[in-house]
Order: structure tokens, then C-alpha cells, then sequence
């Protein structure tokens, strides 16, 4: 059990990584997400489980794709791995 609570605050680490990059608020998503800054908050978090129709939509609104937040290494460390493999 230890083992999928690391990898869901993996995965809202990720999240809250590329929305601040990207310079989202949570009260933004929040909104677009139709649901209460707090509610997202906790999401961020890992405190609430996350559907995959949500995990889905956050992606596109941060304009990423799902892999990136699954991955467990940090998603900026994805990213530059990414950029480097396409040059």
C-alpha cells in the first residue's frame, strides 16, 4: 500500500510542478475543473483520489499528457529528457 501512496503524491507533485511552471493558480483549475479551490488543493496534495476522467482533464488544461503525470521521476526532469531526445 506504501508503494501506490508514494506513487499518487508522485503524481500530484507532477501536476503541481507543471501548473506552476506554466503559471496556473489552483483557483484557476479549480474553475476549470468546475470544483472549489480547496477541493483542488487537496488533489495537489494527494489527500483525494483522482478519477482518471480528472487526471485526463488536468492534463489538457495544463497542457501535458497523462504519461508525463504518471512518470515517478520529477516531470521537469521528463520534460528535459524529452527536449534532448528530439534534437
Amino acid at each position: 500500500m506504501a508503494d501506490i501512496s508514494s506513487k499518487i503524491k508522485s503524481v500530484a507533485s507532477n501536476i503541481r510542478q507543471i501548473r506552476e511552471r506554466k503559471g496556473y493558480t489552483q483557483e484557476y483549475l479549480a474553475m476549470k475543473l468546475g470544483i472549489s479551490q480547496n477541493a483542488y488543493s487537496k488533489i495537489e496534495l494527494g489527500y483525494t483520489k483522482i478519477t482518471l476522467e480528472r487526471l485526463f482533464h488536468i492534463a489538457r488544461l495544463i497542457e501535458t499528457d497523462v504519461i508525463s503525470l504518471l512518470g515517478e521521476e520529477p516531470a521537469e526532469e521528463q520534460l528535459h529528457q524529452r527536449r534532448a531526445a528530439s534534437m
